[in-house]
């Protein structure tokens, strides 16, 4: 029986690739791979690849699942991400208190629509 463990590539909308490409390179700071035509760019995410892309299809064409970022220290990479020009929509705040760890989390936007946000499991 498959056992389905892992992902290897998440992919979300966007509408303007040149754009998108600068948020995610530039002001996030991932490692940008390729693009292909005829509109999408792949970015390495600790070993996730996320694809952007502008939607051929209207199906596809709306903004995508949140995306997570794992980070050491919520504070610091909200205020490294501020000072580049990102937009929060929130400060970082406390979301739960687990037995072991506290969750932290802050969401911020793409200029594309789609919601992002960081998550700091504090032990």
């Amino acid at each position: 029986m498959t056992q389905l463990s892992s992902i290897g590539q998440i992919a979300t909308a966007v509408k303007n690739l040149e754009r998108a490409v600068a948020f995610y390179r530039d002001r996030l700071g991932l490692r940008f791979l390729f693009q292909a035509p005829p509109g999408l760019a792949f970015f390495d995410c600790g070993g996730v690849r996320l694809m952007i892309e502008v939607p051929p299809d209207k199906e596809f064409d709306h903004p995508g699942s949140i995306l997570y970022f794992k980070v050491d220290d919520i504070h610091r990479a909200y205020s490294d991400l501020k000072g580049r020009g990102v937009v929060f929509r929130d400060e970082p705040h406390l979301i739960a208190k687990l037995p072991d760890h506290e969750l932290w989390m802050a969401s911020f936007g793409d200029d594309e629509g789609n919601t992002l946000a960081l998550m700091h499991e504090k032990r």
